[in-house]
């Protein structure tokens, strides 16, 4: 059901060093039998079975309404991802321990996406909605067969500072991503996916949780971290700056920037 990598320990250096920050993608970890009911399952879905998440500049992508509406393909793959044998191998490719499963499906199931949706680059929230649990874990198995590049819908991995993509990784199928949930492990869809009418961009979400991270029991809860966000509070926050700086020292600022910058890229090229 599940083709396990044949080197634990690799697997998890893999996962440990992968910049910008941990993550692993396993291909064709699961069997097709398990895969194509989920597809069949998931185009089965009535309208009103779904949610639309919206937000200008942020998000639209749509979700699975509930657990509920999982049918038995969806709770046959639930159920082999949240059994105990599963949460032992994500702690040993991981290292975090006593890992425990969401039952209730908060934010994850089935999530498609149509044609010009898009996700923003942002930091996951990092508790659970109701039962106070610490986010940990994100794994994303990709449902999209002949999935052609073009489409767009790859998950990207961005810097620390939100400024840069990193990783760009296809939503091909059975592919499977496991990354670390934590600030600020910015990630996202943010190019509105291009596939032709009809199609769309599919995929099933689980996350796993503890019960506090690394030892300490309290955290403070956020919602996801939107990029788009904080560069806007950059862009305010310099032009505070330029307005409270005399022009002298701010021209005298600015010229040594670019010194800076300049000799920086002398030492590049030595």
């Amino acid at each position: 059901m599940v083709n396990l990598p044949p080197q634990i320990d690799a697997s998890s250096a893999e996962y440990r060093k992968a910049p910008p920050f941990p993550h692993l993608i396993l291909d064709n970890f699961f069997s097709s039998n398990i895969l194509d009911p989920l597809i069949a399952e998931m185009s089965g879905l009535r309208e009103d079975q779904w949610r639309t998440v919206e937000s200008e500049a942020r998000e639209r992508v749509r979700r699975m309404r509930s657990y509920g509406d999982l049918g038995t393909a969806g709770t046959r793959l639930v159920n082999l991802l949240h059994c105990a044998s599963f949460l032992y191998f994500l702690s040993a490719i991981t290292g975090i321990r006593q890992l425990l499963p969401d039952p209730y499906l908060q934010g994850a199931g089935y999530a498609s996406m149509q044609p010009g949706d898009y996700f923003g680059v942002h930091s996951d929230r990092n508790v659970a909605y109701e039962t106070g649990l610490i986010r940990r874990l994100a794994m994303i198995v990709f449902l999209n067969k002949s999935w052609d590049s073009r489409y767009r819908g790859q998950l990207e991995l961005w810097d620390a500072d939100a400024r840069h993509c990193k990783v760009s990784i296809d939503p091909i199928y059975n592919r499977t991503v496991i990354f670390e949930v934590a600030a600020p492990n910015f990630h996202g869809v943010p190019t509105p996916i291009a596939c032709p009418l009809g199609r769309s961009r599919d995929s099933f979400i689980v996350y796993y949780h503890t019960v506090g991270t690394d030892g300490a029991s309290d955290a403070v809860p956020h919602s996801s971290i939107f990029a788009n966000d904080l560069n806007r509070g950059r862009v305010k926050l310099l032009a505070l700056a330029r307005e409270v700086t005399p022009p002298v020292l701010y021209q005298a600022a600015k010229r040594l920037v670019r010194r800076w910058k300049s000799n920086r890229a002398d030492s590049a090229t030595l």
